[in-house]
């Protein structure tokens, strides 16, 4: 497995495969090719169905427009073998020939890959990519999850999640503070900042949970509106973690340094993820996303919470394991229906999580490595129309700009 710095970008909203990743693919491309005179750039499948809802165009015409005009291509109905997410990047000439072309991918959480190989691939850093085996380290060295990380990361990774931690923070803050509507034709409303205020006045049992689901909303605002957020361990699942770990910090006064340790435990848990199954919302649906964004959750608070490595391991399995099957159907291809009010629910129900195992004693029947490739079965088996194309469940025939809309956002 990589590094979990490669779990915790920091960038801008709304999302990490559709806005993160395509940004960073047409930097990589004019650092190449800063003579063209022109760029076309075909967006395929998953890309295309919600690119304009997730501000894909946007996000390469601002990278390239500069130097030259770019055309954009939609590809809505053309999926490419290897992954959901493709795009092809072309540089012409002045006479408008081709002089050079790029198939490249976004698999997820802002990440590339090239079908076929290895020249964006970053370094592998863990020689153990299950979590069993993790477990089973830790039970042998008496060492927790994020010491395990702490001796294969590189010595900057706490200077990395100090910097992460800071970020979250800062998007918690800034949300809570924001009022107003959300960009896009949905005219959503802000909410963290209604919901802080009404938690504040109730007794602490419902004030603990109204106060998790206004953190959660406050950094999913914030990624809806294109705001500076972390992946984690992608932009529509970024509001889950900060979310507990700020409630945590802030109700039991937790330090930092040990919520940058609960911060490692919950990359090593998204890494598994990503290594044996996925965290794109376009490969496996929104179980990859929010799935996954819980789970890590669920470990990091275990974790503060002293919980033994078997416990953390039992709390992750059920943040990912009551997720399974869920569909990624945004409304309008926005990072806003359903997905912020499903960060706030994770929130609560990794925290539920951390509360269930801690009650016990660690021992369950089905393994957190079990349910990952489950996960990764039933995103298989999902439909492409419940996997970010908008083209099925809640997102189906809702188009609020009237019968027209679909031309402009499909």
């Amino acid at each position: 497995m990589k590094s979990i710095k490669e779990i915790y970008r920091i960038g801008t909203g709304p999302s990490s495969s559709h806005t993160m990743a395509p940004r960073k693919a047409a930097q990589i491309f004019l650092q190449r090719h800063p003579e063209a005179k022109r760029f076309r750039v075909t967006l395929y499948g998953s890309l295309a169905a919600t690119g304009k809802g997730h501000m894909t165009d946007k996000a390469i015409i601002d990278t390239l427009q500069p130097v030259a005009p770019v055309e954009i291509v939609w590809e809505p109905k053309t999926f490419l073998p290897f992954h959901p997410n493709g795009m092809n990047f072309a540089a012409l000439d002045a006479d408008q020939h081709e002089t050079d072309s790029w198939t490249v991918f976004s698999i997820g959480g802002g990440a590339l890959a090239e079908e076929g190989s290895n020249k964006l691939e970053t370094p592998e850093v863990y020689e153990l990519n299950h979590m069993t085996d993790i477990l089973h380290w830790c039970e042998r060295t008496g060492k927790s999850y994020w010491e395990y990380v702490l001796e294969h990361e590189e010595s900057d990774i706490w200077d990395y999640l100090a910097e992460v931690w800071k970020t979250m923070k800062e998007a918690v803050r800034r949300g809570l503070e924001q009022e107003g509507v959300l960009p896009g034709p949905l005219n959503l409303s802000r909410k963290a900042s209604t919901y802080y205020i009404k938690a504040r006045g109730y007794k602490a049992s419902l004030q603990s949970r109204g106060l998790v689901f206004a953190y959660a909303l406050a950094v999913s605002e914030e990624n809806a509106s294109g705001g500076i957020i972390v992946t984690a361990p992608t932009c529509g699942s970024c509001g889950v973690v900060p979310a507990v770990l700020y409630h945590l910090q802030e109700s039991r006064e937790f330090s930092d340094l040990r919520i940058m340790r609960a911060l490692a435990t919950a990359g090593l848990v998204g890494n598994i993820v990503k290594y044996n199954a996925s965290i794109s919302g376009a490969e496996a649906g929104c179980q990859a996303e929010v799935g996954t964004a819980c789970s890590m959750a669920s470990a990091a608070a275990n974790q503060l919470f002293g919980g033994s490595p078997a416990q953390i391991e039992y709390a992750a399995e059920m943040g990912l394991e009551h997720h399974l099957g869920m569909t990624c159907d945004p409304v309008c291809g926005l990072v806003q229906i359903p997905c912020i009010e499903r960060n706030a629910y994770a929130a609560a129900r990794a925290l539920d999580a951390n509360l269930y195992s801690s009650f016990t004693d660690g021992i369950h029947r089905v393994s957190f490595d079990k349910v990952v490739e489950v996960m990764k079965e039933t995103g298989n088996d999902l439909p492409s129309l419940y996997k970010e194309t908008s083209e099925g469940g809640l997102a189906k025939d809702y188009h609020p700009m009237g019968d027209d809309f679909e031309e402009e956002v499909y």
